[in-house]
């Protein structure tokens, strides 16, 4: 089983959010625990199972210097940092 870290930027593959994009806050056996800043903050993350997201292994260099630092993941930091991921996929 691939390891998820956090950071990790994710695809929800099924349920109503389907298509949007999430950053991994936390993940274990069968769960992972996901924000995006806006809808599902920081302090009340998504639960969805392992299987229904496809996880990206890309992180963000804004959200990698803040773990870097051991600093707590911020919306603010999840926003921006989903932002400037899909403005790249853009280009």
């Amino acid at each position: 089983m691939k390891e998820f870290k956090a950071g990790m930027l994710a695809v929800s593959k099924a349920g109503h959010d389907k298509g949007r994009l999430y950053v991994v806050l936390n993940a274990d056996q069968e769960f992972v625990y996901l924000a995006d800043g806006k809808n599902r903050s920081v302090t009340s993350p998504k639960k969805k199972k392992r299987k229904h997201i496809q996880i990206n292994y890309y992180i963000p260099e804004i959200l990698k210097q803040a773990l870097e630092a051991e600093q707590k993941l911020e919306d603010e930091q999840i926003k921006k940092a989903i932002k400037e991921y899909k403005n790249q996929q853009e280009v």
